[in-house]
């Protein structure tokens, strides 16, 4: 039985999913039965490629491979985000990304798309990228979505509105390739996800190439509104602000009993958390509910922030 969970944020999370990571392997016994953790998702700011929650910030190249080799040293994959929608041809040689994506070029790291342009441009210069294909597709039709884990995919993420669908779920011809997300903050059957995405990658372009003119000069957002004035309906979108006790109550969501009596006898084992844009004590419980035995809660959360504060630890496996 295996719980392969992608964790959120190897760039703005790095210690927190370090120190996870490393709690983990030295005390297994505070957690579910086959937990694993199958990547860490994100980005390296100011990714332009970057898709489904806007990611600022700059980083530089020591950055970069210390992440890329403290992950992966432990044979953990990087999964890169580039799922933004918005991309144009002259996007794919933006330098910022394509410098990332040689770095991490060594079979190991994965990346999440949704444009077939940077996906085709991807399998034909960095062939040994595993590709996933992303729930920002919103596809939710059952034909399609059985269609799509038959493609050349490494890994399918579904469409959370459909996470309790099991006459769809129960008809995909290969289960384990399919990745559920489990927490999802966004309200259900929401009409204006696939125009957020979109929002959200025409922000993130505009940051990106921002930073890359004027790096010492904050990025102004009502600039970006003036010219796309259609983003300000999404200017201020409460969902991402929700924590794990506001979304118990959605109907997407997926709890962890579910996740360990009915979702893996069915064939799962991919499971993704969000919280790219969640703080730290969010984050917390979003793993402590979804990872750690239920009786044992309390104690793997108390020794996690223990190890998190402590130095000599964070030093140690960085």
């Amino acid at each position: 039985m295996k719980a392969r969970f992608h964790l959120p944020d190897f760039a703005g999370h790095f210690k927190f999913n370090l120190v996870f990571a490393e709690m983990l392997a030295q005390y297994p016994h505070y957690f579910r039965e086959g937990v694993e953790i199958a990547s860490v998702y994100g980005v390296f700011p100011p990714s332009l490629w970057n898709g489904g929650r806007t990611q600022g910030g700059i980083s530089d190249k020591n950055f970069i491979r210390g992440v890329i080799r403290a992950f992966n040293e432990r044979g953990i994959p990087l999964r890169f985000t580039f799922t933004n929608p918005m991309l144009e041809k002259k996007h794919l040689s933006d330098e910022f990304c394509n410098m990332v994506l040689s770095l991490a070029n060594n079979g190991l790291n994965e990346v999440i798309v949704v444009s077939p342009l940077l996906e085709d441009y991807i399998r034909k210069n960095y062939p040994k990228y595993k590709i996933t294909s992303s729930t920002c597709k919103r596809i939710t039709d059952s034909q399609q979505l059985c269609s799509e884990v038959e493609k050349d995919y490494h890994i399918v993420v579904i469409d959370y509105d459909l996470n309790h669908d099991f006459d769809t779920l129960s008809k995909i011809p290969d289960k384990k390739k399919c990745e559920l997300l489990v927490n999802a903050c966004c309200n259900p059957e929401c009409p204006l996800r696939s125009e957020h995405y979109n929002a959200i990658g025409l922000q993130q372009i505009a940051y990106a190439n921002h930073v890359r003119k004027y790096k010492n000069v904050p990025f102004n957002y009502e600039n970006l509104l003036r010219e796309h004035p259609e983003i300000q309906r999404f200017a201020d979108c409460p969902c991402s602000e929700r924590s794990l006790f506001d979304i118990v109550s959605l109907k997407n969501h997926i709890t962890p009993d579910e996740i360990w009596n009915k979702y893996i006898p069915m064939g799962f084992e991919q499971f993704k958390l969000e919280g790219r844009t969640f703080d730290t004590f969010n984050l917390i419980e979003h793993y402590m509910y979804y990872m750690a035995k239920p009786e044992l809660k309390e104690k793997a959360r108390f020794e996690f922030l223990r190890l998190l504060d402590t130095n000599d630890v964070i030093r140690a496996i960085e």
